[in-house]
C-alpha cells in the first residue's frame, strides 16, 4: 500500500522561502520518477516538478523554472523522501501541493499541503 504525505508548507511573504516534504512508503516506489503537483481552486492540479528515480535528471514548467528545486532521498525500497526547495516565491504559488508519482496514480493523492504566499 502506498501512503503518501506531504508536509512543510505555511503562509509566507513574496520573496521568501519554503522546503516542502513528502514522505513516501510503499513497494516500488524507489524506481519510479517522482513529482510535484499544486492546485488552487480555480485551476486543475497541475504538474511543476518531476524527478527520475535515482535523483540525477530533473525537470519543472516554466513558472517555476530557477526558483524551485525537486530531491529525493531514497532511504530502502519502501521510503523514500521527496523535496521541494522554493524560492523566491510569488503570489501565484499560492495553492496546495501535492506529490505523486510521474505519472499521478489517482489512488496515491494525499491530503497537500497549503503554501499561501502573501504581503
Amino acid at each position: 500500500q502506498v501512503q503518501l504525505v506531504e508536509s512543510g508548507g505555511g503562509a509566507v511573504q513574496p520573496g521568501g522561502s519554503l522546503r516542502l516534504s513528502c514522505a513516501a512508503s510503499g513497494i516500488g516506489l524507489k524506481y519510479m520518477s517522482m513529482a510535484w503537483y499544486r492546485q488552487t481552486p480555480w485551476k486543475q492540479r497541475d504538474l511543476i516538478a518531476t524527478i527520475n528515480f535515482n535523483g540525477d535528471d530533473a525537470d519543472y514548467v516554466d513558472a517555476v523554472e530557477g526558483r524551485f528545486t525537486i530531491s529525493r532521498v531514497n532511504a530502502n525500497d519502501m521510503v523514500n523522501t521527496v523535496y521541494l526547495q522554493m524560492d523566491r516565491l510569488e503570489s501565484d504559488d499560492t495553492a496546495v501541493y501535492y506529490c505523486n508519482t510521474d505519472p499521478a496514480k489517482e489512488s496515491f493523492w494525499g491530503q497537500g499541503t497549503q503554501v499561501t504566499v502573501s504581503s
